[in-house]
């Protein structure tokens, strides 16, 4: 690939630069940042792995979002896919997987807890307000062995607000009715410290139908030992979220109206219910060994009701999914310094998911009339997945500037699921002890300049409640889909207050599979290869003026796969991969009190089938500015203005599964041109 030589090159082009740096990570970091150095989860990503950058919380916690998941699109080559459509509203991916469902190659984390449901979606993101966020952390590629299920192409680590004395309210009213208050408390004294977050958001939509209601509840108590070796806390949430969904437009529907929700979505809804408690073990036994225990249980219910089109034929279109998910977890990691040139970090976790799938069809009606009994039932399951991961990395020194660390992972499942329609029961696919070595290597040139470089693999498998993921009479076996990837990139300091990094990535799969639990629906992919080219700088001009930007160049091919009628995919996109993804950022001070801000975020349109054969949409190109007044260290006001040129953008898939001649694009349109006013209080 050759983008590959490109860090190379700029190698000695940069080795002149003689600013010093702080250390030899590869992290590129935006806004405070307060991770505790001495107790914790693990070792700091940033001190161990490579591609890795941090946003804290002075950046995300006055962003006006209707989703939480929507903060991400501030870093760094970060593609969202904005599906609108009520609590199911969309997600945050990298490294060119898509965000449509099908291929979920994102581990996510909050407070370091497992946190996507079983297919691998990001639900329990939307848990989390702003107010409430300490750091957004971002993994990028295949070399991080902490994570197995999910973690294919990446992680995100969501690290929310702990200890400290503050009491903190932002209040926000804008367009589309939207009013939102977030509440974060937080008291330490004595070695105990509690943390609180109450927040509901209001929105009446854009477009018709599209009202939304939700909620969160929160608290966090730690309690650390006198000697500060010892810490004990227990975390809870509780989210609810009600939503109308406005359904997807065809082309017509969309030039004739983009604020409408068509008749056939009018009884559309989600009514969607989140909870978590997890327990968290911090011991500090000496100075060189420490040990840290997590156990913690997700529940996610959901009940979504959609009508995916107005064609009267069948009852496919028409379907109620109710889910029941529940995760219960232990991860437990080890530390140990040996000696100044050598440290081992390793760890195991368990997780046990008992859930449930409902799916109903309903027959035509103009709306859809979920109140009537359904025409058929079309999934009810009840269904297990147990997984147990184990991994040991070194952190090894041989001299000052070279830092190399070897991994290796193991992961193993077995689950069964049984299908009430049929009385069957089957068992998970077997696909035996999943096996991950993984090497990464950074190397100092000047105390300013690292250059970096990454060999990994990580693993998807099947998900959902019914075959392939589960071998039911007459189902072939599948095996793991070995991801194999490799990065090298350099990080540099060319002046004081600025971080810069320059990337080129590749990850190669074996045996990928496009899979949909939620409408059973599943293609072999074969062997796939993602590539690309990473660029960012972050700078500080002057105490007035600050500036980032990034380009993410990326590309998603099919190698060698085969559709069902014998049809070749070799040399097709990967449907819904932008092929670019750019972000510019200006803030400006021309006073201690006014903070000026322009953000723009522009990403490429993108093939909405397999074949490649039906065009590219999903395009844009945004601008957001912002305008924020102190009138004291406690009190604050902003505007902030969404979409600034009111251009207009889509969200498209390409309904191809049921409806035969009626297979057609389908839109969800972006936002136009809004405006919130918010209140910030720090008492």
């Amino acid at each position: 690939m050759r983008p590959l030589a490109w860090p190379l090159i700029l190698c000695s082009t940069l080795a002149s630069a003689t600013h010093a740096a702080s250390s030899d990570n590869t992290a590129v970091t935006m806004g405070a940042v307060t991770v505790s150095e001495t107790l914790g989860a693990s070792l700091p990503a940033s001190s161990i792995l490579t591609s890795v950058d941090v946003i804290g919380s002075e950046e995300v916690a006055t962003q006006n979002v209707t989703n939480s998941w929507e903060l991400l699109g501030m870093m760094p080559g970060i593609q969202l896919t904005e599906t609108r459509m009520g609590a199911e509203s969309g997600k945050p991916t990298f490294r060119a997987f898509n965000g449509e469902g099908y291929i979920n190659g994102i581990k996510v984390m909050i407070d370091g807890i497992p946190s996507n449901v079983n297919s691998g979606n990001q639900r329990f993101i939307d848990m989390i307000f702003p107010l409430d966020i300490d750091y957004i952390e971002v993994v990028r590629g295949t070399n991080d062995p902490r994570y197995g299920l999910h973690n294919i192409g990446g992680n995100i680590n969501i690290g929310t607000r702990q200890g400290g004395n503050y009491t903190d309210a932002r209040l926000t009213y804008g367009s589309f009715a939207t009013r939102e208050v977030q509440m974060a408390i937080g008291r330490e004294s004595g070695g105990f410290a509690q943390n609180y977050i109450l927040a509901r958001q209001d929105i009446h939509g854009e477009r018709a139908n599209s009202a939304s209601r939700k909620y969160t509840l929160g608290g966090k108590w730690f309690l650390t030992s006198d000697s500060g070796d010892f810490r004990i806390g227990l975390i809870t949430r509780l989210h609810h979220h009600e939503a109308e969904e406005p359904g997807f437009l065809t082309a017509t529907e969309l030039a004739a109206d983009r604020d409408q929700s068509a008749e056939k979505n009018a009884n559309d809804s989600d009514d969607r219910d989140m909870r978590h408690a997890s327990l968290h073990m911090d011991w500090q036994i000496n100075d060189l060994l420490a040990w840290n225990n997590r156990f913690y249980f997700n529940s996610y219910e959901d009940d979504r009701r959609i009508t995916f089109t107005s064609y009267p034929i069948g009852n496919a279109p028409r379907q109620q999914r109710i889910w029941d998910e529940r995760q219960y977890g232990w991860l437990s990691n080890m530390t140990w310094q040996a000696n100044d040139y050598l440290m081992l970090d390793g760890g195991i976790n368990l997780e046990r998911q008992i859930n449930t799938y409902e799916r109903y069809r309903f027959n035509y009606a103009l709306p859809t009339d979920f109140n009537a009994p359904a025409a058929r039932t079309q999934n009810d399951e009840r269904y297990t997945l147990d997984n147990i991961g184990v991994y040991l990395q070194a952190i090894i020194r041989p001299t000052e500037r070279l830092k190399i660390i070897p991994a290796f992972r193991l992961d193993k499942f077995h689950g069964h699921t049984e299908l009430n329609l049929t009385g069957q029961r089957a068992p998970l696919q077997d696909y035996n002890w999943i096996k991950q070595p993984k090497l990464s290597l950074v190397y100092s040139l000047t105390p300013a300049i690292n250059v970096y470089a990454n060999w990994g693999r990580t693993f998807q498998i099947l998900t959902g409640s019914t075959s392939p993921a589960y071998i039911t009479p007459g189902q072939a076996g599948y095996r793991p889909s070995i991801n194999t990837g490799k990065e090298i990139g350099i990080r540099f300091e060319p002046t004081p207050g600025t971080q810069a990094r320059i990337a080129a990535w590749q990850q190669d799969a074996t045996d990928e599979v496009s899979n949909m639990p939620s409408t059973g629906t599943t293609v072999g992919l074969g062997e796939t290869r993602r590539r690309g080219l990473d660029l960012q700088v972050a700078t500080r001009l002057s105490p007035t003026w600050r500036v980032w930007f990034s380009h993410a160049i990326q590309e998603a091919k099919v190698k060698s796969a085969f559709l069902a009628d014998g049809t070749s995919l070799a040399g097709k996109e990967v449907f819904s991969t932008p092929r670019h993804i750019s972000n510019l950022g200006v803030e400006y001070k021309p006073a201690a009190k006014w903070t000026i801000g322009l953000q723009g975020r522009r990403q490429g349109a993108y093939y909405i089938d397999e074949l490649n054969a039906q065009g590219k949409y999903g395009g844009f190109t945004l601008l957001d500015a912002s305008v924020k007044y102190d009138f004291s260290d406690s009190i604050s006001v902003d505007l902030q203005l969404k979409n600034l040129a009111n251009r207009e953008y889509v969200y498209a898939w390409y309904d191809n599964f049921f409806w035969g001649d009626a297979s057609q694009p389908m839109f969800s349109p972006g936002a136009g041109r809004a405006a919130y006013l918010s209140l910030n209080l720090k008492m």
